[in-house]
């Protein structure tokens, strides 16, 4: 039985901050807010990847972080979304909260993805906020934070090649 230990640290994307704009045009008096939403941000999944079979990659690389979501704008437009970030691991590895210790995922298939942390939200622009007493909000919505976690991967009883009913 081959074991393979290594502890990273991962964070999902930050959101999009909402804008808070007015419609301008030359003729228009009183355009009314046009704030676009904030952009999602990305998430972090675990990969098999069937041509590695140890966690070395690892060993000099630790921090990996999914794209931030971009803020939104004038004239109700949504900001980017941020890029996905998918961690490539040998078949067989499983993931571990270094913090609770609960196993969050099994990779113990060819092809499998799983989906570790979800990226923040986009936060809503202006235009949301307007009502018919308050027709002019000057404030938008911040967007999440994403989250940071620093996990293990592999382990005790964590393998990056399967047991294969090794009694040592």
């Amino acid at each position: 039985m081959f074991t393979d230990y290594t502890k990273i640290i991962i964070k999902s994307g930050d959101g999009g901050n909402g804008a808070a704009t007015f419609r301008r045009e030359k003729y228009v008096a009183a355009g009314g807010p046009d704030g676009g939403d904030g952009g999602k941000g990305g998430d972090v999944y675990f990969a098999v990847d069937p041509d590695a079979n140890t966690l070395i990659d690892f060993r000099y690389k630790k921090k990996f972080k999914a794209e931030n979501g971009n803020n939104g704008e004038g004239g109700h437009r949504y900001g980017k979304s941020g890029e996905d970030l998918t961690i490539k691991v040998p078949l067989g590895t499983i993931i571990k909260d270094s913090a609770t210790g609960r196993v969050l995922a099994d990779l113990s298939e060819k092809g499998e993805k799983e989906l570790i942390i979800l990226g923040g939200r986009g936060g809503k622009g202006n235009s949301h906020f307007a009502t018919s007493t308050r027709q002019a909000p000057r404030f938008s919505q911040q967007g999440e934070k994403g989250e940071v976690r620093g996990r293990a991967t592999g382990g005790s009883g964590a393998t990056s090649a399967r047991d294969k009913g090794d009694d040592r």
